[in-house]
């Protein structure tokens, strides 16, 4: 029986001020790992565009510091800094300390907005150590700067400027993240993405951190003219395109306004991406239903006049009329409803009429003035639905054979006693020998092993019938338990069976192990993304070296740690034996468990995506057709890159 506590009035907290978000953090920002340190960039990037979209602001400039710090500065109007009526103090301090205040509240000040609960920089500030805040307006430059939320003065006049605009500095927490060290490409890739959105912005990044050859910091800057039209054309770089130029509708209604642009290529897959108010909505939402109304409903009804789906003499459904499609849809709604904390997919029901009348015309017309692209696409939509029944026969031939009894497993997997999918986990492996010693060295009882034999197809260039009879995919599908088809979507990935709540993928440390591991990520990235979107898929680190030095022994995972081993052990490179590991068969099974299979020391890598159309030009990019892309991205990557780690 539970201890009787006394339970009173006393015991009830109340959190002034910042002390919720320092209390609870995931609570506002998602996370205190690598997300939620990225995060803080995006919360005060996101009040410099909307200052851009009020008309405001046209230069954004972030910095990465040499001590991981961040400052981004634009040149908006300026934080105001003039008294608040009822808080009796700076307007800067209210917006740098009390949730849930800002201008977004105020249609007058910012017709649109992604930060829509006002806690944003004031979240930013709650979780950094220290934050400095400079202000130009007016012709004074003010400043304040803060610890831990805390003002450490009232706002000041520290000068004079003729310029307009604000710059934060703030240096997050590290006694609240997880992660303290900020990713280059993960900040460019979202600033890239904001520029595409918000055509005519400037925007810079630098990193302070990394010099050059000629010794300056490296540096990117984002700038588009086209805005969506360059954003389509960027992401279908890398495949062959059926028309020549993107399709670009916009439109307004009922206060939304809308941007489409899509381009159609000879891929087997459909690549749709969708922002509400620059928030990249990946579970789609109102506006996506508007668009693939509109497409299906214009394209169908052409398709009909002109007579080619009498020839096809096959049936036609609305995916078919959007594979090897690629667009953007972006939506602007002063009102934003999203279902959910994450603002990942658009409510607001008016939203479906307003991109679907913005399209329907526009597209109508274009296929009537070029009817030679017209009839390009309407060919593409006849093959995709043979395929389509195709691939149905294929999906159920495989799901007939996945019945729920173990004979029906494939006969190299060694299984695990544990039936909680909780609890387990599988190593999907490359070759027997590994396979052997990872099924001498596992834990029986809640690690699995699935050993796969020489490299997987190329989903990439594949039509998704074909996919299913490559014996390696079909042993993948039937080992984890998963089936297609749902009552909405007869391609949708069924995870009601799933087997395994880590997909875990372990091959050796070289050029043919990195090619089989993104062979079966971009089979999960294009046909079991919600495996990936649920972080059940990881990567095993298994070590490179295996330092000694007498009965001393380190084994070490990266360069870095090698030279610190060589130099620990107090010997010199000859001095010192180091054994470089090419192949996870050349570990022994007690080997191959101490280093990479046991949860108390292992390094797993999860995969996670930060931008799904980011991704999606990475995979379509080194997995495609195109090689003069594939030629350049590593001819200027070299020497460090590791895009599947």
């Amino acid at each position: 029986m539970a201890e009787n506590k006394e339970y009173s009035a006393g015991n009830i907290q109340v959190l002034e001020g910042l002390e919720a978000v320092r209390k609870r953090p995931a609570m506002y920002i998602g996370d205190v790992g690598v997300k939620g340190l990225h995060h803080l960039i995006w919360e005060v990037v996101d009040n410099s565009i909307d200052e851009a979209l009020a008309g405001y602001c046209k230069n954004i400039e972030v910095t990465i510091h040499e001590d991981n710090s961040i400052s981004v500065t634009d040149d908006g109007r300026g934080i105001p800094t003039d008294m608040h009526p009822k808080e009796k103090r700076s307007a800067l301090e209210v917006v740098l300390t009390v949730l849930h205040a800002g201008g977004k509240f105020d249609k007058d000040t910012y017709k649109v907005s992604g930060g829509l609960h006002g806690v944003g920089v004031s979240c930013v500030n709650a979780l950094s150590k220290d934050l400095k805040v400079t202000v130009h307006r007016n012709g004074e430059l003010w400043q304040q700067e803060y610890k831990i939320g805390k003002p450490q003065y009232p706002a000041k006049v520290i000068g004079d400027t003729d310029i307009h605009g604000t710059t934060v500095h703030f240096w997050p927490d590290t006694d609240i993240f997880t992660a303290s060290v900020y990713n280059y490409e993960t900040v460019a890739t979202r600033l890239r993405e904001l520029a595409y959105l918000n055509a005519g912005i400037r925007i810079k990044l630098k990193d302070l951190r990394e010099m050059d050859e000629e010794g300056n910091p490296i540096s990117d800057e984002f700038y588009s003219e086209g805005g969506l039209r360059e954003f389509v054309a960027y992401l279908d770089s890398t495949r062959h395109k059926l028309i020549p130029e993107p399709i670009y509708m916009e439109g307004e209604k009922s206060g939304i306004q809308v941007q489409v642009a899509m381009l159609y290529n000879d891929s087997y897959s459909e690549h749709v991406y969708s922002y509400v108010n620059n928030i990249n909505t990946y579970e789609g939402g109102t506006h996506v239903s508007g668009f693939r109304r509109a497409l299906t409903r214009t394209l169908k009804s052409y398709a009909d006049r002109s007579g080619m789906l009498e020839k096809a003499k096959v049936d036609i459904s609305g995916d078919d009329f959007r594979e090897g499609l690629t667009a953007i849809v972006s939506v602007k709604v002063p009102e934003p409803q999203f279902e959910g904390q994450t603002k990942t997919k658009l409510g607001n029901s008016e939203a479906t009429g307003a991109v679907d009348s913005s399209m329907s015309e526009t597209l109508a017309t274009f296929l009537e003035e070029h009817p030679k692209e017209a009839k390009q696409i309407i060919s593409k939509v006849v093959l995709a639905a043979q395929a389509r029944h195709a691939a149905r026969k294929a999906r159920e031939m495989v799901q007939r054979k996945n019945v729920l009894t173990t004979t029906s497993l494939p006969g190299k997997l060694a299984d695990c006693s544990e039936k909680d999918p909780a609890q387990c986990e599988v190593y999907l492996v490359e070759g027997d020998s590994a396979g052997g010693s990872a099924k001498q060295g596992r834990d029986r009882n809640f690690q699995a092993i699935l050993p796969l034999k020489g490299k997987i197809l190329n989903v990439e260039k594949a039509q998704e019938h074909k996919i299913y009879d490559n014996e390696e995919i079909k042993n993948i599908i039937t080992a984890l338990g998963v089936s297609f088809g749902t009552e909405e979507d007869e391609k949708a990935l069924n995870l009601e069976k799933l087997r395994y709540h880590k997909i875990i993928i372990m091959t050796d440390a070289d050029v043919d192990g990195s090619h089989i591991r993104t062979l079966i990520l971009t089979f999960f990235f294009r046909y079991m993304k919600s495996l990936i979107e649920k972080g059940y898929v990881y990567i095993a680190q298994p070590p490179f070296y295996l330092v000694k030095k007498g009965k001393q022994e380190r084994y070490c995972w990266t360069e870095e740690d090698r030279i610190n081993a060589i130099a620990e052990f107090g010997g010199e490179e000859g001095k010192v034996n180091v054994q470089r590991y090419k192949g996870l068969g050349e570990m022994n099974p007690e080997q191959l468990w101490s280093t990479t299979m046991d949860p108390e020391f292992r390094r797993l890598n999860k995969v996670e995506i930060e931008s799904a159309a980011e991704a999606d030009h990475l995979f379509s990019m080194l997995m495609g057709d195109e090689v003069g892309p594939r030629r350049e991205f590593i001819e200027k990557n070299s020497k460090y890159a590791n895009v599947d780690a």
